[in-house]
């Protein structure tokens, strides 16, 4: 089992309960972890045997453009497609953080951080 790891994709989007952060938006960082077997990329040196991370920065971005309320149900939706979409992956693991969150508070960034596996 190996891991491919797309850290800090960073999207400027429009997630939140309040109604100002869906109009005004605000930045996001997105870290997508997966594991599959990479042996037979090792040996083959070939794109089709492993994880194209080209593929999951282009889900992320996709899935990141559409507002939620929930950082929770954004990263459910991007671990949804990359089981769907990318056959290899066994289990991945969603970190999505909101950058200077609106709260009360000096607060660098929240995140929340969903793992899924393939039945």
């Amino acid at each position: 089992m190996g891991t491919v790891r797309v850290e800090n994709i960073r999207v400027y989007a429009h997630h939140g309960c309040l109604p100002e952060e869906t109009i005004i938006g605000s930045d996001y960082l997105v870290t997508v972890l997966v594991k599959t077997d990479l042996s037979k990329a090792a040996i083959s040196d070939a794109l089709a045997d492993t994880v194209d991370y080209v593929h999951i920065n282009k889900i992320v971005e996709q899935e990141m453009a559409i507002p939620s309320k929930l950082l929770e149900h954004v990263a459910k939706r991007i671990n949804d497609r990359i089981l769907l979409e990318i056959p290899i992956v066994k289990k991945s693991t969603i970190a999505v953080s909101k950058i200077n969150p609106p709260i009360n508070g000096d607060v660098e960034k929240v995140t929340i951080v969903l793992k899924s596996k393939r039945r």
